[in-house]
């Protein structure tokens, strides 16, 4: 039993105020793996007045040597790659190998475009040729809360960690406390790149506590959440009175348009997508909608590659999927799948249960809906987990109306060989990012969605962008 009962507050390890117990279950076995301490408001209070008392020091730090912190943190986590990855692979059930290279891997990735962006990022720049004498200042928003989720920790963390610092901000990150490990070993890591104290720190604690205090804290001022929908509502009332800033990346309901001239591989990577993290992603394509003359083809090959994901404990090496995260996450996937079936769609895959040979441990059986429509509950809801819905389309019209016919917008996708219905899709999705034909984003590319799916964008410039102020100076004198 793995015991974490301290925060990293102004530069040390510290007891906890007023924190109480927790047990953080490994969801393979059901059996606690480890004891962590969830703060309470005076663990609160001590960290934000910690990078309250950093800001002013950090925000005037040359921008040249926020880089050089920035790239000691990014060799500090290659030194321990090796420790996140178990860490990730038992707290929220990711298998060992995929926890490794792609939970682990995000990290590194974002990382080192934050670094690249930076570099070229207009901190102090003229305001255009016309007005010789205006200036446009980017600098620092201030004390940020950083509220991150499970499903992909390492990911989350570093899209906020690396654009908050390089910008000039001071932080206190509170990780999930479904997945903390890995994020007290990332203190870790930001304490070995040898940053002033104050600058990061890490409270534990869970939503209605820690996450709610920060929320409403009047010397925080951006939260940057990911998570449900749910939450990020609560978290923007929460921070209305005192107007800070709110940065939401939140669920989604990909739809992935699957054409007639689609690649033979469209079908099988829509459904291996889908599959990856157990479905615990929030741009999963979860609906794909298929031209009606593909359409019994594609779900009878949709069946057949999900009859052949595998599923096993995180701990064993191989490509198999893992369990969901919890008790109630597996619950809630359960009621879903029993809404699909009395809803009148087709299982033709997988289905309620664990998988047979399992009679404990969070797994679901990677499931297949056909004869969805678009308002059936699974077709409508994110259910986050191995469940895929197929829907069929007529006409080009039609499969853009039942795409964006959703209250989410994170992210689409589009499968057909024909690169201007391609570009003309892309133009008319209702999401903040729209992939084509298996091509993933490139580095610095930005995350985020609209409508019920949050606002701002992650990663590379834009990310930095939603981490400073614009200023407007008048009157720079030449130098």
């Amino acid at each position: 039993m793995i015991e974490k009962r301290q925060f990293y507050i102004n530069g040390a390890w510290v007891e906890p105020l007023a924190g109480t117990a927790h047990e953080v279950i490994d969801p393979s076995t059901e059996e606690a793996c480890a004891v962590i301490s969830l703060g309470g408001e005076a663990d609160t209070n001590a960290a934000v007045a910690a990078a309250k008392a950093a800001l002013p020091g950090w925000m005037a730090t040359p921008v040249e040597d926020r880089i050089a912190a920035l790239e000691r943190v990014y060799a500090a986590y290659k030194a321990r790659a090796e420790d996140l990855g178990p860490a990730i692979s038992m707290e929220m059930g990711a298998p060992i190998d995929m926890a490794n290279s792609q939970q682990v891997g995000a990290g590194l990735w974002h990382l080192k475009n934050f670094i690249t962006a930076a570099k070229a990022f207009p901190w102090e720049a003229p305001l255009g040729d016309h007005a010789p004498n205006d200036r446009i200042i980017h600098e620092a928003v201030g004390v940020c809360a950083l509220i991150t989720p499970w499903n992909w920790p390492m990911n989350q963390i570093t899209l906020k960690v690396g654009a908050a610092l390089v910008a000039g901000n001071t932080m206190v990150l509170k990780p999930s406390e479904e997945s903390p490990l890995d994020a007290m070993i990332f203190a870790e890591i930001m304490h070995a790149a040898d940053l002033p104290p104050g600058v990061f720190n890490l409270v534990n604690g869970d939503g209605a506590g820690v996450g709610s205090q920060m929320s409403s804290h009047p010397d925080v001022d951006m939260v940057s959440f990911t998570g449900s929908t749910r939450a990020g509502r609560l978290i923007s009332i929460a921070a209305a009175d005192t107007l800070k800033r709110v940065h939401l990346e939140l669920g989604g309901k990909g739809a992935n348009l699957v054409f007639a001239d689609a690649d033979e591989k469209a079908v099988k990577r829509g459904v291996l997508h889908m599959m990856n993290n157990t479905g615990q992603s929030c741009n999963a394509p979860s609906r794909m909608v298929v031209e009606a003359s593909r359409y019994e083809a594609a779900v009878e090959e949709a069946a057949a590659v999900a009859g052949k994901v595998t599923v096993g404990p995180a701990s064993e090496a191989g490509r198999h999927i893992g369990p969901v995260v919890n008790g109630s996450q597996w619950e809630k996937i359960q009621a879903l799948i029993e809404k699909g079936i009395a809803e009148g769609a087709r299982l033709v895959a997988g289905g309620p249960g664990r998988p047979e040979g399992f009679n404990k441990g969070f797994y679901v059986r990677p499931t297949i809906f056909a004869d969805v429509t678009n308002d059936m509950t699974i077709a409508q809801e994110e259910i986050f987990g191995p469940v895929l819905s197929i829907l069929k389309f007529e006409n080009e019209e039609e499969a853009v109306q039942i795409a964006n016919d959703t209250p989410y917008g994170l992210t689409n996708y589009v499968q057909s060989s024909d690169p201007a219905r391609t570009k003309r899709l892309a133009r008319q999705l209702r999401s903040g990012m729209v992939e084509l034909n298996g091509e993933s984003r490139g580095a610095g590319a930005p995350f985020g969605g609209m409508k019920m799916s949050g606002n701002g964008r992650e990663g590379g410039s834009w990310g930095i962008h939603d981490f400073v102020e614009v200023k407007s100076v008048s009157g720079w004198a030449a130098e």
